[in-house]
């Protein structure tokens, strides 16, 4: 079995998306997806889907959840709006090292799902927010989606180095 090896320098973490154009200078809007949204430019150069792109940002502002976002070598409207829709990722090992208690979304990507017994259930697709807390997506073996509230209640233990993460049901 292959293992990913946390915070190789080969994955890389989407960290927002260009909306839209702001004003007529270059600026723009951007989506964050970081937990605290003026952290976008806290990791140093971002990178397009490519990876061939660098971009030095700075956040100038923020509404109504986005933010006004100066990128350099982007100075009017036609270059901002060449952007739209932009993917902007740094690679995993730019993100400060976490305790043992908390990991990054990314990181639980892509994990086994076993259940006590270690008996393989499925794999994690995605990590949801919808207001009412953290859900968990996972296709079972299958081929069913499944979303369950990320807990520890339903996920009482994950091994990162073992790429697995506990499903306990109660039955």
């Amino acid at each position: 079995m292959i293992h990913k090896k946390i915070g190789s320098t080969n994955i890389r973490i989407c960290l927002g998306a260009i909306t839209e154009a702001h004003g007529v200078r270059g600026l723009v809007k951007v989506k964050p997806f970081t937990e605290v949204p003026r952290d976008i430019a806290a990791y140093g150069p971002v990178q397009d889907k490519t990876g061939n792109r660098y971009y030095v940002m700075r956040v100038l502002a923020e509404s109504k959840g986005k933010l006004i976002v100066a990128i350099k070598g982007i100075s009017n409207r036609n270059a901002a709006q060449t952007l739209k829709g932009m993917l902007f990722y740094v690679k995993r090992c730019a993100l400060p090292k976490l305790n043992q208690a908390t990991v990054y979304h990314a990181d639980l990507i892509g994990l086994d799902v076993i259940d006590i017994r270690g008996e393989l259930l499925g794999k994690v697709s995605a990590l949801y927010n919808f207001g009412a807390g953290e859900i968990i997506e996972f296709y079972a073996n299958d081929g069913q989606a499944q979303m369950l509230p990320f807990t520890k209640q339903f996920f009482p233990k994950i091994n990162l180095i073992d790429h697995w993460i506990v499903l306990k049901l109660k039955r």
